[in-house]
């Protein structure tokens, strides 16, 4: 049962934060500010969207490498584990469902706003998303902390255990493992967090947005390169509905005041850090192809050649798909579903390579 808590929190909380803003913003006016008449300068926007780009592209590359760590960690390691560290397997029944619970969710949201006021909801979903990031932040921080300490530095252990029961039927609930680093990371985290719940800056929202999707991409892992063609496909269809179909996403979007989008000021050269006319792009765009890049990583290491062709090749692809979807968004000043063009170059690349290598039965074995 200790086990299942983490992926029904995955379910809920991925489809209803990573995937629920999916659709990436032509104009940071109409996302946060849609009263205000403001034409970004070219300069403005080419800065925008090139932060956006290369702050989506941090999360997947190191939260790849950080999985490969992390699976193996998975086989090596025994006994007591920190729960942040088990990585979750995706299974393709999973996969299939995720699409819809992704929709009643965002649907649900959608109707929320429509229904309660949109700011107790907000200050609700703030404090939530306050604690989620301080503990994100804080796996995050924690290799880095690692290497930055001394040697030296009295690094005492400590384990928090909760369990029910007495005698032979006592279970497990919480076994967590921590030392005086992570108490450090904590402590950082949570000044972070503060400044976030305090003025909702941008810069905090970015550092836990960007803590978030690290985490999702070395933490959620696809158990085969089908089950990632079954996601991906069906978020296709899902994001493409939501965003060309109806209103709802983009609603949503605009209503949905939580760390779980990156955002960065078409205003900045302007107004320097206090500047409000956003371009934004949704953590499911950075989340969903990224734990199928991750995927394609450790399947590159299980080949042992010392080669990470079809990881380098879908993360071009990435690029590639992003850049594709800002062309398009700036052209028609339209909302984009930015999986529409993501989906099919993160996985007709590494496709096509792996049919022109013959490793294509072996990469979805």
């Amino acid at each position: 049962k200790a086990e299942q808590i983490p992926a029904s929190a995955s379910e809920a909380a991925a489809s209803a934060v990573l995937d629920a803003l999916n659709a990436t913003d032509s104009n940071g006016t109409e996302a946060l500010n849609a009263t205000a008449k403001f034409v970004a300068t070219p300069e403005g926007t080419a800065l925008a969207y090139g932060s956006l780009v290369f702050m989506a592209l941090l999360p997947i590359f190191f939260g790849a490498l950080r999985s490969v760590t992390c699976s193996k960690s998975k086989v090596t390691v025994s006994g007591p584990r920190r729960l942040a560290d088990m990585p979750e397997t995706i299974t393709s029944r999973d996969a299939a469902r995720f699409p819809i619970i992704a929709s009643c969710t965002l649907f649900g949201l959608y109707l929320f706003f429509k229904v309660f006021s949109q700011e107790y909801i907000n200050l609700l979903l703030s404090v939530y998303f306050f604690v989620l990031g301080v503990l994100a932040l804080s796996h995050t921080m924690s290799p880095l902390m690692s290497r930055v300490f001394p040697a030296s530095f009295p690094n005492k252990q400590y384990q928090l255990l909760f369990t029910q029961g007495s005698g032979e039927s006592k279970e497990e609930i919480v076994n967590y493992e921590f030392d005086t680093k992570n108490l450090v990371c904590l402590l950082i985290s949570s000044v972070v967090g503060v400044w976030y719940l305090l003025k909702k800056h941008w810069i905090a929202n970015n550092l836990f947005g960007l803590a978030f999707a690290l985490n999702g991409v070395e933490l959620l892992h696809l158990n085969n390169v089908s089950t990632g063609c079954i996601l991906l496909g069906g978020l296709f269809i899902y994001d493409v509905f939501w965003v060309f179909g109806t209103n709802v996403m983009v609603t949503v979007a605009k209503s949905f005041e939580a760390p779980i989008k990156l955002v960065f000021p078409q205003d900045l050269l302007e107004k320097g850090l206090e500047a409000s006319n956003f371009a934004m792009l949704g953590l499911g765009d950075i989340v969903i192809p990224g734990i199928f890049i991750a995927l394609l990583l450790r399947f590159d290491v299980s080949l042992n050649k010392n080669s990470r062709t079809y990881f380098y090749s879908s993360f071009l692809a990435y690029i590639f798909g992003l850049g594709l979807t800002i062309f398009v968004m700036h052209t028609f000043k339209h909302a984009q579903p930015a999986l529409l063009y993501l989906v099919p170059a993160c996985v007709g690349f590494p496709v096509i390579i792996a049919l022109f290598k013959g490793e294509l039965t072996e990469m979805f074995r």
